[in-house]
């Protein structure tokens, strides 16, 4: 060990990351102090990660911190996660940014501070490539002031902000390439709860627990939607055909729109949504290239709507996988999965996911073994693909 050059024990340090394992092991000599002021880059403060943390007053709390920073140079990543934490002054937190700011590249912060601080203030015009915000205020955005240059993944969690200034704030980040939006408690000033966000280079948006009116985002590159336990009346994405990963996870959503953005889907996973099965299919009827196709927990808004398995597979000639609930009374099903794999010879694997209860009826047992022995008939012509039956 003693011959490694300091640099590299700096390396070996960051590679530690929470902050008292690297106090502690800097300690065990004069190179590894050294590592730790001179290069050391990577440094993290989190609640969890050491149960005394919760037995210290905040002011202990706070002077820790200050004393373990101050001693390094150079930080790149620093993470401050002091979730369950009481509120910190803002001073010294203040302080931390300053003392780091020209040579972040990525700061998590999860801190509570009395009063408020403007964290776009103190990080804006520097190199930061990664921020990710937690139980935060953000208000007052001046894009030509708190821009961020080099920024390419934005997170806010728990964060306070106007549907404005979140839009702003998206114009003063003109590299960011991955979005995600959880839980914001967004103020809205117009009676209809409305959000347009637009973004030339963003390529992954994951958005949680929002609520909405209307929706629009446009984002001519975006590659990646991922929409989860959200309401919104109307969610519109305007692009270039770009997406190619569409997820929809228990959401709410009157009006489902991707416009013209069907086309190089690769993957749609839908789960727990209510859908018009005809509309849902334009929409992604042109997706000739779709590989994965997955409608789990999906309700139909019309009873005798069902999802047309010859019709999947005469449209995705490529699919590998797909993923349905279905109701073995349906006679078309097991119609439908001949002409599925004849029409996409890439598909590889057949996942069969039932539900059993624990009593059933001569008629129920007897729909379970004919619909059985059917599949077993039908795979014996297609013995590359696997075959698999779950049940619950």
């Amino acid at each position: 060990m003693e011959s490694l050059p300091v640099e590299v024990v700096g390396n070996i340090l960051s590679r530690l990351g929470a902050a008292r394992d690297v106090v502690i092991a800097s300690a065990t000599c004069r190179k590894w102090q050294e590592a730790w002021r001179n290069h050391l880059h990577t440094l993290t403060f989190n609640s969890n990660d050491w149960p005394l943390y919760h037995e210290f007053s905040t002011s202990r709390l706070e002077i820790l911190v200050t004393q373990t920073i101050f001693q390094t140079k150079g930080l790149q990543c620093l993470s401050i996660i002091m979730d369950d934490v009481d509120e910190f002054s803002a001073a010294p937190v203040i302080a931390w940014l300053m003392y780091t700011r020209e040579t972040l590249r990525q700061l998590h912060y999860n801190v509570r501070t009395t009063p408020n601080i403007n964290i776009l203030e103190k990080c804006g015009r520097q190199k930061l490539e990664v921020l990710a915000l937690a139980h935060n205020t953000i208000t007052g955005v001046e894009p030509c002031y708190q821009k961020f240059p080099c920024l390419r993944s934005l997170s806010l969690s728990y964060v306070s902000i106007s549907a404005l200034d979140l839009s702003l704030l998206l114009t003063a980040c003109p590299k960011i390439e991955n979005l995600a939006l959880v839980s914001l408690d967004i103020v809205m000033s117009d009676p209809q709860a409305m959000m347009d966000l637009s973004s030339c280079s963003l390529k992954d948006i994951y958005v949680e627990a929002i609520s909405l009116d209307k929706f629009i985002l446009e984002a001519d590159s975006l590659e990646k939607l991922h929409l989860k336990d959200c309401t919104l009346e109307v969610f519109e994405l305007v692009g270039k055909g770009m997406l190619r990963f569409l997820k929809v996870d228990d959401v709410s959503v009157i009006h489902l729109d991707i416009g013209e953005s069907a086309e190089n889907l690769e993957i749609v996973d839908v789960s727990n949504f209510t859908i018009m099965w005809a509309k849902f299919h334009h929409m992604i009827s042109r997706s000739s290239k779709l590989r994965k196709l997955r409608l789990w927990g999906v309700v139909f808004d019309d009873d005798d709507e069902f999802v047309d398995i010859e019709t999947i597979s005469s449209c995705f000639p490529l699919l590998s996988h797909l993923s349905l609930s279905y109701d073995l009374r349906e006679a078309a099903l097991q119609y439908g999965l001949q002409g599925l794999l004849e029409r996409c010879p890439l598909l590889k694997k057949l996942v069969v996911h039932g539900v059993v209860s624990e009593t059933k009826t001569h008629e129920e047992c007897n729909m379970l073994a004919n619909f059985t022995s059917s599949i077993v008939k039908l795979m014996r012509k297609y013995m590359h693909v696997e075959v698999q039956f779950e049940y619950e």
